[in-house]
């Protein structure tokens, strides 16, 4: 909370400060466009899967070549599918990973605030009266 009062009051450095000193993450966004990046990849591999079996079945005329093809195009679809759940769940991990850093981040801040007003309300501790046995 404090963090955020902060960079509310430092105006418009406010966002540059939070990344030069590493309060604000921007693992997240980057993932996201590392994600859409790596679909495009994807796309290109499914593409070129559907370019070679169309490859395959206009090499040679006939029955042979269209059924050597077919298989090559399910096969390839089916592996490109699996790419992207791959993938996908790749990416879900690192936003999971980051998610929890600024969760405990957002925790540790309100123990520590939660400590200081514990400890500015608390009254002093007084030296004790008793007088050793002896």
């Amino acid at each position: 909370m404090a963090s955020a009062r902060n960079s509310k009051a430092r105006g418009s450095n406010g966002l540059f400060w939070d990344l030069l000193t590493f309060d604000r993450l921007v693992t997240g966004p980057v993932i996201h466009l590392i994600y859409w990046a790596g679909l495009g990849v994807v796309a290109l591999f499914a593409f070129s899967v559907v370019g070679a079996a169309v490859g395959l079945a206009l090499k040679e005329p006939g029955l042979q070549s269209l059924l050597l093809a077919f298989p090559v195009l399910i096969a390839g679809l089916l592996v490109a599918a699996a790419m992207v759940l791959l993938w996908r769940a790749f990416c879900e991990f690192y936003v999971a990973i980051f998610r929890i850093s600024e969760d405990l981040r957002a925790l540790r801040q309100a123990s520590d605030a939660d400590h200081a007003v514990a400890t500015a309300t608390r009254p002093p501790v007084q030296a004790s009266a008793h007088k050793p046995i002896g």
